[in-house]
């Protein structure tokens, strides 16, 4: 879909509406001046596309259904609405205002940091709840009654039912962010007791990369006359994303992946596996043969993770090999090749991993 080609549709009546000029700056649609400064010194100049088409629906109080690529700006589109709406009503006790789902730690940390950025001019104060880290320094967070809440299904449903005076009954924001991977078989239950807990007179946003059934039938579950807004069109790529397939015997993947990696020693490259143990076993080897490589996946603990994954982005290790729990909403910046070492077993995991990134090069071997 060509960027001006984006559909926006107003949940309910079943017809397009033509899309609009897009805002050049997010003053134009309608961020206040204070959050507008966020965004400058943040150096977000203009909106991405999705914040301009999801934006001004968000601001009429509208619930939201939006599909966009991972690293369009989704947690801007998602974000300012909410903060806007908190400051708009300063005056009254906001504690506990939003709440953000997220299926990976790493992405609820990303996001969490995007919020304090945005309002650390107003005093926002914002709660990680995600597995691997230590319950009692969640706790202390959750006792200073943070504006904002974000956190992965299990480790927020965990806190909801062991942490006393911990409440999301008074909750007005509702985000599922990745909605598609929210709604696997291993977050339903969790979902599903979270969203007994909180009211249903509420705003729900719910983001995702793709549209599948599974999320459709939960915006009807979840959201009230939703604005619909695509930025993207299904499973596509930029004509300036270079993919190559490299066939060769299964004795020979090491070779072969040593050759790419030692033609491109400059650049930063990510390596997806199948397997824990295979991005383990890939970096000790690579590591052996004076390449910097570091490994992440979800059999590390949380701070070894993160570790691993600054170190990456302040480009001490060019190299990160990782599983799927680093494929879907990381913002990476710089990351300019994608190795595909094991074929993903789901196409659109596959997609999701390089979407976001037009001028890398993609390859399966």
């Amino acid at each position: 879909m060509a960027n001006g080609d984006a559909a926006v549709e107003a949940g309910g009546n079943g017809k397009e509406e033509p899309a609009a000029r897009q805002a050049s700056t997010f003053a134009e649609l309608g961020i206040c001046a204070e959050l507008v400064e966020a965004c400058d010194a943040m150096g977000w100049k203009e909106p991405t596309r999705i914040q301009a088409e999801a934006i001004p629906h968000a601001l009429q109080g509208k619930d939201l259904i939006a599909l966009a690529q991972t690293g369009s700006g989704k947690t801007g589109a998602f974000a300012l609405p909410i903060l806007q709406e908190l400051l708009s009503n300063r005056q009254a006790e906001q504690s506990f205002f939003a709440c953000v789902l997220s299926p990976t730690r790493e992405l609820a940390i990303q996001i969490a940091e995007q919020f304090e950025a945005l309002g650390s001019a107003i005093g926002l104060r914002c709660s990680v709840l995600v597995g691997g880290v230590d319950r009692v320094q969640q706790v202390l967070s959750i006792g200073k009654r943070p504006h904002i809440v974000v956190g992965t299904p299990g480790r927020l449903l965990d806190h909801l039912t062991e942490t006393k005076g911990f409440s999301l009954k008074k909750i007005k924001y509702l985000v599922l962010d990745e909605a598609d991977k929210l709604l696997n078989v291993e977050f339903e239950k969790s979902l599903d007791d979270i969203l007994r807990e909180i009211p249903k007179d509420r705003r729900t946003f719910l983001f995702s990369a793709t549209m599948t059934k599974k999320v459709n039938k939960l915006q009807r579950a979840c959201l009230r006359n939703p604005a619909k807004v695509e930025a993207a069109s299904k499973y596509s790529t930029v004509d300036s994303l270079k993919q190559e397939f490299y066939f060769v015997p299964a004795d020979d993947k090491d070779c072969y992946l040593l050759h790419v990696l030692n033609e491109r020693q400059d650049s930063m490259i990510m390596i997806f596996v199948r397997t824990c143990e295979s991005t383990r076993l890939l970096a000790l080897m690579l590591r052996n043969l004076g390449l910097k490589a570091m490994s992440i996946s979800g059999q590390m603990s949380q701070d070894k993770r993160l570790g691993a994954l600054n170190r990456f982005k302040a480009k001490d290790c060019n190299i990160l090999i990782c599983t799927d729990v680093a494929s879907r909403g990381l913002d990476i910046q710089g990351v300019d090749m994608v190795i595909n070492y094991d074929i993903p077993m789901n196409s659109k995991v596959s997609f999701c991993l390089f979407e976001y990134l037009p001028w890398a090069t993609v390859i399966l071997i």
